[in-house]
């Protein structure tokens, strides 16, 4: 049986392994996409975390899918919000810092959203979002904890990693693995059996 091509719209070699892990013969292309310039124009529009997640992750997929015609392509992004600010990868290691302290003994939502486009339109839309309460933290221990673990802070938005030391940041999760990761896996997998994609 053959199936059609499936694109993973980043290079994110975290995000193809674990669609390779769950069994997806899959490449990658990068977007052409300016996340922040896209992003400017909708602060203080009322437009949620969440659906800014959706509209990232959709204007990546449609932008390699126009590239690509015939594959079915899944492009992901993820917010992290507090309230109502959004927060995006630090910088620099203060930048991580002041994160840190403003995300300490809070919760904090993880919006992963996921888009599956097919020549050049949006065939699927979904978004996951998981409930992330810190403990809190000392000053001085997120200066050693930033010490430790150097500039991998400075690879996701909330200056952690949860399948690294960034765990001992939490008291309590709320949400599935892959989508505090970033790919609401099953829900993906699910509308890939659906549309005939994968093997189902």
């Amino acid at each position: 049986m053959e199936f059609p091509p499936i694109v993973l719209a980043s290079t994110s070699p975290f995000r193809k392994h674990l669609l390779e892990n769950a069994g997806l013969s899959i490449r990658s292309e990068a977007p052409q996409v300016d996340e922040r310039s896209m992003e400017a124009p909708l602060e203080g529009t009322g437009v949620t975390p969440d659906e800014v997640a959706l509209i990232l992750a959709e204007a990546k997929a449609v932008d390699v899918s126009t590239r690509d015609p015939g594959a079915w392509v899944i492009g992901g992004d993820q917010t992290l919000s507090l309230e109502d600010r959004i927060f995006h990868k630090p910088n620099d290691m203060e930048e991580a810092r002041r994160a840190l302290l403003a995300l300490s003994g809070k919760t904090h939502l993880l919006n992963s959203g996921i888009v599956l486009a097919h020549e050049g339109k949006t065939v699927w839309r979904h978004v996951s979002i998981a409930r992330m309460t810190m403990r809190p933290l000392a000053p001085a221990f997120i200066g050693r904890y930033l010490a430790r673990v150097g500039d991998k802070a400075l690879k996701s938005v909330g200056a952690y990693q949860i399948e690294g030391e960034g765990i001992q940041l939490f008291e309590q999760i709320e949400g599935d693995y892959f989508t505090i990761v970033g790919v609401p896996l099953l829900p993906l997998l699910a509308k890939l059996r659906e549309l005939k994609v994968i093997d189902g």
